[in-house]
């Protein structure tokens, strides 16, 4: 239920009262679901009447999309908002969506009187609503409601893509419980979406344009539900029947749990050429003791072993990470640990970050927490050998011959830059070919973050 509090808007905030704002801009920070969270409400706002703003100084409406992961989120989200103020005193009518919205709710209208709206990442379908609660009683208009899935259901069709790939959220929340983690409280309980509907959207992506589907889920491979025959399906299952859906050139999913990564999911990278040889499956630490306090399922040697597994079935598939370093109580033996189950796992690629104290998280009232000035140091350790992991695996596909769907223009006169199987960018010149096309290439240079391709041939469908 939408909820108002007591905190006045200035009467600047709303600049045209008649009929609303009619310009909108918005801002994603954070993940990947954060991503397609925004593009739902701009499709959202565009069927409502209204228009994208190329910049947010031209805009009407300007929604800062939050993300709550790490500890200077809620400041960066405060120092936005302050610089939103024009220069002649006036300021677009502003949204705080995300998780810091959630997790922060009423406390954003106090600290910051000038926020228009509030609305949690479970509640945006209702935007157009709070809109005009806002400006019909010039309050701050607050929606941090949980409800399952309905957001989905009321929003409007997928709009053309401007670009050959995009999101499709299949899988919200978690429950997992990281002690060091928020999104259980900011994202809710685990749940899937419909099959149907899944399939309904995935279709009207295609048909806008769309060659290339990353699934996106807190846990996706925790999705489950029932096909069109009533038998309950994995993740598997979705991604086989995509891969039958003419037009559809590549899958991909992100992100996955060890403890969901089922030997039907690890089949489909055998058995599926339109699933990309490219697996995101975050392990945190490489010591079985601070995996145990961060309440993660799975201990260095299941998580190897499942590694095993998935190279069993793909051997080039390329393989992504997460960690997280200076966790509290982590010792240097521990830090060693993760470094030894880098090595042992060999990363394409993979992220990695200094652990930040999430307020409300149990990891943040536990003890011997770790100094910055340890963390920096082995944060830098760690970098430097997952760099060198990402440099050599680029190297290895140097004079292979692969597709490149291209995406985006390049630097360079009539360069264009795509993305290799491996996900991995790649720059290349291609006479007769633009963005959405699907080329031939073969890989003749690679740098720690990109490679320069040949072009070979142009695909046709």
């Amino acid at each position: 239920m939408s909820q108002s509090t007591d905190t006045l808007v200035p009467p600047s905030s709303v600049p045209d009262p008649e009929g609303g704002p009619r310009r909108y801009f918005v801002t994603s920070f954070g993940c990947q679901m954060n991503v397609y969270d925004g593009e739902r409400m701009s499709e959202m706002l565009s069927a409502q009447g209204m228009q994208a703003a190329d910049q947010r100084e031209d805009a009407d409406l300007v929604i800062l999309n939050t993300c709550h992961i790490r500890e200077k989120a809620v400041a960066r989200v405060y120092s936005d908002i302050g610089r939103l103020k024009r220069e002649d005193g006036s300021k677009p009518m502003i949204a705080v969506a995300g998780c810091v919205a959630q997790a922060e709710g009423e406390e954003i209208a106090r600290r910051a009187p000038t926020v228009d709206i509030v609305v949690g990442p479970q509640a945006y379908h209702r935007l157009p609503q709070l809109i005009e609660q806002a400006r019909s009683t010039r309050k701050t208009a607050v929606d941090t409601d949980m409800p399952a899935v309905t957001k989905f259901g009321a929003l409007p069709g997928r709009a053309r893509q401007p670009r050959p790939s995009a999101f499709l959220t299949v899988q919200e929340g978690c429950d997992k419980f990281c002690t060091y983690c928020v999104v259980p409280y900011t994202r809710g309980a685990e749940i899937s979406r419909p099959f149907a509907d899944l399939v309904e959207e995935a279709k009207a992506l295609v048909d806008g344009g769309v060659k290339e589907i990353t699934l996106l889920g807190q846990n996706v491979n925790a999705w489950t539900g029932d096909d069109a025959s009533g038998r309950s399906q994995g993740l598997e299952g979705l991604i086989e029947v995509l891969a039958a859906m003419p037009g559809l050139e590549r899958i991909r999913y992100t992100t996955s749990h060890p403890n969901d990564m089922t030997d039907g999911l690890i089949a489909a990278h055998r058995d599926i050429d339109k699933l990309m040889p490219y697996l995101h499956l975050p392990v945190q630490s490489g010591s079985d003791r601070i995996l145990k306090a961060m309440n993660r399922s799975h201990n260095a040697a299941s998580y190897l072993a499942i590694i095993d597994k998935v190279r069993a079935a793909r051997p080039d598939i390329a393989l992504s990470g997460d960690f997280i370093v200076g966790f509290p109580g982590e010792t240097e033996a521990d830090f060693q640990a993760t470094l030894d189950i880098v090595r042992a796992a060999n990363y394409a690629q993979a992220y990695s970050f200094k652990y930040s104290s999430r307020p409300g998280t149990p990891a943040a009232d536990m003890e011997d927490q770790i100094s910055p000035e340890i963390m920096d140091e082995r944060l830098q350790r760690l970098q430097s050998l997952l760099g060198e992991q990402q440099q050599a695996f680029n190297q290895t596909t140097v004079g292979q011959r692969t597709r490149v769907l291209l995406e985006r223009e390049g630097r360079k006169p009539g360069q264009l830059v795509g993305k290799s199987p491996w996900l991995q960018s790649v720059h290349v010149v291609a006479p007769g070919a633009g963005i959405g096309d699907l080329i031939d290439v073969e890989l003749v240079s690679a740098g720690p973050n990109s490679l320069e391709g040949q072009a070979l041939a142009l695909v046709t469908a």
